[in-house]
């Protein structure tokens, strides 16, 4: 998310006229949320809004986000981001659900190898925290997506940001509202469209479409 100032102040909303916002803007960085979205509810837990979103920031978010319940079964649903397979995600999920195994070493051997035997311990089913991971180029699958559209649109397309910690302090605040309000997303088509609507888009990009 970038913290962008508008150099000149927005023209209010008219009679007639719509909303004014200056094109030319003071850029202030950027900050990154990671977000939980609860598909039971529609809320979104223990959101971290920081600098970067490196491997080690998503193990200590997901070490928070396990935090609020320490005894519950987890399963979270991600894309297919590096950062998502780690190794550090790996030895955190061991160390967290007492998993008594050889991981082996990163690029060398065991269940730290590849990319590949990381993603397979991370899902195994067995395990009370767990991962699924949506196919490649289709994250949208994932309901946090629906949130993030929601985002863009009420705060950060129009956004005026005098600071990272003043976008990082919108955002929270935009989520902290969200809650009080908020109920399950439900798909408006079956899976079986859905899959159709998949197919027919493959046989497109395959025809050159």
């Amino acid at each position: 998310m970038q913290a962008l100032e508008r150099s000149n102040p927005t023209l209010e909303m008219k009679p007639e006229k719509t909303e004014c916002s200056e094109f030319e803007y003071i850029r202030h960085g950027t900050q990154c949320l990671t977000a939980n979205l609860e598909v039971a509810t529609g809320k979104i837990i223990s959101p971290t809004v920081a600098d970067t979103r490196k491997e080690d920031d998503f193990v200590e978010h997901i070490s928070k986000t396990i935090e609020t319940d320490k005894d519950a079964g987890w399963i979270f649903i991600l894309d297919q981001l590096n950062t998502h397979k780690s190794a550090s995600l790996v030895e955190f999920v061991a160390k967290t659900c007492q998993i008594d195994e050889e991981l082996g070493e990163k690029g060398i051997s065991g269940v730290l190898k590849t990319m590949e035997d990381r993603q397979k311990f991370l899902e195994n089913p067995e395990h009370r925290i767990r991962f699924v991971y949506t196919p490649k180029h289709c994250s949208w699958l994932n309901q946090v997506e629906i949130f993030f559209s929601k985002l863009a649109k009420r705060i950060l397309i129009r956004g005026n940001f005098t600071s990272k910690e003043d976008l990082k302090g919108k955002t929270l605040r935009f989520i902290e509202k969200h809650n009080t309000q908020t109920k399950p997303y439900k798909w408006n088509c079956d899976a079986e469209k859905i899959v159709e609507k998949i197919k027919t888009a493959l046989d497109s990009i395959g025809s050159g479409i």
